[in-house]
């Protein structure tokens, strides 16, 4: 498997490029690599999101007010917990 990374024109050129090797082959004998690489270019725009950037401060505090993990805090602002939180109770806890 390769990993790289393109800008939008070389994206393209690469897609026009597969595009071409197909239009010779003919689209009933496409290879499946073919077909899967066309795939890929058209899903790869979709990763180009930008970074992702967390307040690891409010994280710690959070984790420690709750007496949880920091990954458990990220796990519930990422599914929508209030900013303030709220304590976590394990089983047989009230």
């Amino acid at each position: 498997m390769w990993c790289v990374k393109l800008s939008d024109s070389e994206r393209d050129a690469l897609r026009a490029l597969i595009k071409e090797q197909v239009a010779q082959v003919g689209e009933d004998e496409i290879s499946p690599a073919l077909e899967g690489a066309l795939e890929a270019l058209d899903l790869a725009r979709w990763d180009d999101l930008p970074e992702a950037s967390l307040p690891w401060d409010r994280v710690s505090e959070l984790a420690g007010k709750q007496g949880i993990g920091e990954a458990d805090v990220v796990w519930d602002l990422a599914a929508g917990m209030a900013s303030a939180g709220r304590r976590r109770e394990g089983p047989g806890q009230s």
